[in-house]
């Protein structure tokens, strides 16, 4: 058995050389590790394509894009982390810099097995903070290969560890003397790590559930909006924090809209990867059961994890008010601009968003108005490195990624210095 106690506490004496390190020797570090996960992307792609269902492709997408956000950070980091003068004069200069936490305790989950790993893990060794990481007992393999990849580079010991197991071992490390808790996962798991964190009155950064609504606008292009509902809603089985979840059309164009979509789904359904485990799907057909009992019509699929969408659905339908990672569509209309904005801020959570139109105005009105941390327009996507990645409401607190993402993993202090 692990003792987490004597981790954390190796990870504080580590923490404390990895700081006093320059930046740009951190930097360098992370250069060799970039390129060491590069040399082994075909094997992380496999190991992940095994152990929770996704097709090969979508799996060396994960680790494409992994490395795409960690030379991002890597290019990006002195700008953002270098002091910044805030006043000056003749007599005096004040300057902001920007200092490590500690000790973080990283919790991520399974759904992107190499790329939650660079988005938790690596900004924060950055900056000069140490990271215990428990990744998902879904997908041992990976994390163990990851972990091991790690400890060929020249990071120094225990600046970064990888812990096994299930919840329990994320709770445990919860409960240590740590500085900072960074968690990826349901809401539910994150009240409880944002409890923990109060009664230690240290920081959390949290990305949560999301249910985010797509709007179909009467003038929307409809071909390339169904395209782009498929790849929104569909991509790792539906397993994506982020992705479209429920789908709000005009009135005027659902008929068509509903249509062209069964049609791509039947056109794309051997694409679609299987669900992580049998936990995971039966949640899945306890939700469309659900749905089926309360009114709802299954117009395409049925048979998880087939593609699945629903019409005739109702707000009390836990497909509606609650989270769906998986494979499942429910698709209601609307009347008025109005009405469709009520309908997608109809939700605890508030991550992403989505708009098909072809009127700026009629996009920047519903973006506006949608409780949402991040919105994307036709067939846009929000996710990039440099941009903040975080939700409204139940959907999380901070930000990951970009300059955001830095300052959040920092305690940030003022110097006013004498001249």
């Amino acid at each position: 058995m692990i003792d987490i106690s004597k981790i954390v506490e190796n990870a504080r004496k580590a923490q404390t050389a990895w700081a006093d390190l320059s930046l740009a020797k951190r930097l360098e570090l992370m250069r060799d590790i970039s390129k060491i996960f590069k040399a082994s992307k075909d094997k992380i792609a496999e190991l992940s394509t095994k152990e929770m269902g996704m097709p090969i492709d979508e799996a060396q997408a994960d680790v494409d894009s992994g490395l795409d956000y960690l030379n991002w950070y890597i290019d990006n980091a002195e700008k953002f982390l270098s002091p910044e003068v805030t006043f000056e004069s003749d007599k005096e200069i004040h300057k902001i810099f920007y200092e490590p936490k500690g000790v973080v305790a990283s919790i991520i989950p399974w759904n992107f097995p190499f790329s939650n790993v660079i988005w938790q893990g690596f900004q924060n060794l950055i900056v000069g903070n140490a990271v215990i990481m428990k990744h998902s007992e879904y997908v041992p393999n990976t994390s163990k290969f990851i972990a091991d990849l790690m400890a060929k580079s020249k990071l120094p010991k225990d600046v970064f560890t990888m812990i096994f197991g299930d919840g329990e071992a994320g709770k445990k490390l919860a409960a240590q003397d740590i500085n900072m808790i960074c968690f990826t996962g349901s809401t539910k798991v994150g009240e409880y790590l944002y409890k923990q964190a109060a009664e230690k009155f240290i920081p959390c950064l949290m990305e949560l559930g999301g249910s985010a609504a797509g709007i179909v606008f009467a003038d929307a292009d409809i071909d390339s909006t169904v395209e782009n509902i498929f790849a929104n809603r569909f991509y790792n089985a539906g397993q994506v924090c982020d992705g479209l979840k429920r789908l709000i059309v005009h009135e005027s164009i659902f008929d068509i809209v509903v249509e062209k979509l069964v049609n791509f789904c039947k056109s794309k359904s051997d694409q679609v990867g299987a669900l992580v485990s049998k936990k995971q799907l039966q949640l899945a057909i306890d939700q469309l059961d659900d749905a089926k009992q309360k009114g709802a019509k299954i117009i395409c699929g049925g048979n998880l994890p087939t593609p699945t969408i629903l019409i005739n659905v109702s707000n009390d339908m836990r497909v509606w008010n609650q989270e769906t990672f998986a494979p499942i569509l429910p698709i209601v209309k609307f009347k008025t601009f109005d009405q469709a904005i009520k309908l997608a801020n109809d939700t605890e959570y508030g991550l992403g968003g989505y708009i098909y139109t072809t009127c700026n105005e009629t996009f920047e009105k519903a973006a506006r108005l949608l409780k949402t941390g991040m919105v994307a327009m036709n067939g846009l996507t929000y996710l990039l490195p440099q941009n903040p990645f975080g939700g409204y409401k139940k959907s999380g607190l901070g930000r990951s990624h970009g300059r955001h993402g830095f300052h959040e993993l920092c305690n940030i202090k003022v110097v006013a210095f004498e001249k």
